[in-house]
């Protein structure tokens, strides 16, 4: 019978840790070995010991004990490494799987795709350290009780094992439906980020279409559905109580109450009957109450959450297609009929926009808030595609360009200036990695980065995590200093100077136009449509372009525009 998929990437992602695997069950023997005599040797205390009169005898049998309790604890320090040295490795090579797997396939919002990794990857870690750490060892504990109540009566662990097989028949059957409601949890969790982040990275556009109360019910809705998956889920967990009454209560109570009569008629002595409770209570009845609780939840949740990776990281590979031999023969991008919308039942934010941005173009776009002005600069770098139309770069549809050529051609550079930790030298040649000083001279003097590397002390210093003292004018301006080193012959700068004053900014924006190429600017103040070559302005009624000038006379919105920023 073939393993179901979570099973098989669960041992494809452990192959290799076998030697760690073997040392952790030889340890988990050694440290049942406690609970397998404990029974044993409390017999004999009693029977041999007190009861006969000879407590000496007694207390060298619960000595014994003791020290076998004391090799376990042992045994439980030595197993720790052994766990960190299989569950550690786990998160890693996971994390690379399902992140290869999804950019390879380059499907699914991004809400998924951050759920998938930092939530369900992590949780296979812990889940499966705490499986191998509570349940191995909770469970070898009650395997244990049942062999030892076999050497102290054989009848009375058939009758347990019955028992307790009854129990487990139980559990079995209620599993497939726990693992259907659960596995629903775990959709609907996804569903909340898939829609919380098409909400989130088009908020300007619901603000702009007064769409708040639409977004909110989208949300909402997925937030109810999973509520109600969880209810189902917690209902389906009732079979916990059947499982602990035939599994542990009925036993036990079945011993207590003939206890008496075996005693008399000579079956058991009162030294085994303590002993076998002690068996079901130490080590049965922990194993079972694990089995419901732990197994129902903790179990329950590896094995859905590995089956759901597996769907991901395992599933149809993308259709191979041929890329153009050729490369792209200018810089030229063109629009024909772009449609996008951040989802199926969305109101669209661009609609039938046609463009053509010769090479070389200074561009700058304008509009009121929330019409899709930073959802046309993702479209133009190739980050979102259009429902509808085509774009392309040099007669080439972005789809069929090698993503790396792509990249290699088209600079964006957002709002949200990103500098990472390692030093001013490394930010500056991110994507120009072998800049000389004197490249790294020109970018800094013609952005006007110079002030700020004389006050940070030159190439070599180091920017610590989240930009240390650096204020966002001095973090865009270092983004502003890499995209001009860039050898992209294409800058989309999305409102990349909104944090620098009005001299900064023109001086930035000379100087990116001057480096060569095209640029293109989500401007933040009316003096970037003035230096433009052409302005787009983007409106809910459509797109019209042409000049500065030539716009004041053609657009009441955009002269509007213009007097409001004027003022």
């Amino acid at each position: 019978m073939k393993a179901p998929p979570g099973a098989r990437l669960l041992r494809r992602h452990l192959s290799g840790r076998g030697p760690a695997l073997r040392r952790l069950a030889a340890w988990s023997v050694l440290e049942s070995v406690p609970v397998f005599a404990a029974g044993l040797l409390l017999a004999r205390a009693l029977d041999d010991g007190f009861l006969a009169g000879r407590p000496g005898a007694g207390l060298a049998w619960l000595a014994a004990l003791g020290l076998l309790y004391l090799c376990g604890a042992e045994a439980t320090r030595r197993v720790y490494p052994r766990l960190a040295a299989i569950v550690e490795p786990l998160r890693d090579s996971l994390v690379t799987d399902v992140v290869t797997a999804s950019l390879l396939r380059a499907e699914g919002p991004a809400g998924a795709g951050v759920s998938q990794v930092t939530e369900q990857a992590e949780a296979v870690r812990a889940l499966l350290g705490t499986a191998l750490r509570n349940v191995r060892q909770l469970l070898a504990a009650g395997v244990a009780a049942l062999l030892g109540l076999a050497v102290l009566s054989a009848p009375l662990a058939l009758a347990v094992t019955v028992s307790v097989a009854l129990a487990l028949g139980v559990f079995a059957a209620f599993l497939g439906v726990q693992v259907r409601r659960y596995r629903a949890v775990v959709r609907h969790a996804e569903r909340i980020g898939e829609s919380g982040a098409a909400v989130v990275e088009g908020l300007r556009d619901v603000v702009a279409c007064a769409a708040e109360d639409r977004a909110a019910r989208t949300v909402g809705a997925s937030i109810d559905a999973q509520a109600e998956a969880l209810r189902a889920f917690a209902r389906s967990r009732l079979v916990r109580l059947p499982v602990l009454a035939l599994g542990v209560h009925l036993p036990l109570l079945a011993l207590l109450a003939l206890a008496p009569a075996l005693i008399v008629g000579g079956r058991l002595t009162t030294g085994e009957v303590a002993g076998a409770a002690g068996y079901l209570i130490t080590g049965l009845q922990p194993g079972i109450i694990l089995l419901v609780d732990a197994g129902g939840t903790l179990l329950l949740s590896l094995a859905v959450i590995l089956g759901r990776l597996a769907e991901i990281s395992a599933g149809p590979a993308p259709t191979a297609r041929a890329l153009p031999a050729a490369v792209p023969a200018s810089s030229d991008i063109e629009l024909d009929r772009v449609t996008f919308a951040y989802s199926p039942r969305a109101a669209p934010v661009l609609t039938d926009l046609s463009l053509h941005i010769p090479e070389g173009t200074h561009l700058a776009v304008v509009g009121p808030s929330g019409t899709g002005k930073s959802t046309l600069a993702n479209v133009l770098t190739g980050l979102v595609r259009p429902q509808r139309g085509t774009v392309t770069l040099g007669k080439v549809p972005l789809p069929d360009l090698d993503p790396a050529r792509l990249r290699d051609a088209v600079t964006l550079i957002p709002q949200e200036s990103y500098v990472f930790a390692g030093t001013v030298r490394e930010n500056l040649a991110y994507l120009r990695p072998r800049a000389t000083t004197a490249q790294l001279d020109e970018a800094a003097e013609a952005v006007g980065l110079d002030g700020t590397l004389r006050r940070l002390g030159g190439y070599e210093a180091d920017i610590p995590p989240g930009g240390g003292s650096l204020s966002h004018g001095e973090r865009q301006l270092i983004t502003l200093a890499r995209a001009y080193l860039s050898p992209a012959p294409v800058v989309v700068l999305d409102e990349a100077t909104c944090h620098l004053d009005p001299a900064a900014e023109a001086r930035a924006e000379e100087a990116m136009a001057a480096r060569g190429g095209t640029l293109i600017v989500i401007a933040h103040r009316i003096s970037s449509a003035q230096r433009a070559h052409q302005v787009l302005l983007l409106d809910a009624s459509g797109a019209i372009a042409g000049t500065h000038h030539a716009l004041l006379d053609l657009s009441p919105l955009y002269a509007e525009l213009v007097g409001h920023w004027r003022s």
